[in-house]
C-alpha cells in the first residue's frame, strides 16, 4: 500500500473519489460529512446539535450520503435504540 493509499484509508475526505462524490451533494450533506470528519461516530441528534441544522435536514443529508456510500451506520454501543453514523472508507 502506498503512502497515498494509507492516507485515504485513514481519512476518507482526502480520497479523490470520496471528494468527487461529495462534490455533487447538497451543502447540508457536505456539512454533515465535515462534522463526521471531526468527530464520529455520532447519532442523528448529535449531528443536528454539532451542525446547527434541523433534524429533518440532517436526516435528508444522511440519506443522500448513505445513497452514495459515503457514510456508514451501526447501532450505538451506549444505547442500542440509536444508530450512529461515520464516514465510510
Amino acid at each position: 500500500m502506498s503512502a497515498t493509499e494509507e492516507v485515504a484509508a485513514e481519512e476518507p475526505m482526502s480520497d479523490p473519489e470520496f471528494r468527487e462524490k461529495l462534490r455533487e451533494l447538497p451543502p447540508s450533506a457536505k456539512l454533515v460529512a465535515k462534522v463526521l470528519e471531526g468527530s464520529s461516530p455520532l447519532s442523528q441528534g448529535q449531528l443536528a446539535d454539532e451542525s446547527l441544522l434541523p433534524d429533518r435536514t440532517v436526516r435528508y443529508a444522511l440519506n443522500r450520503l448513505e445513497d452514495e456510500g459515503l457514510v456508514g451506520s451501526r447501532y450505538s454501543f451506549h444505547d442500542a435504540r440509536k444508530q450512529v453514523y461515520f464516514l465510510a472508507n
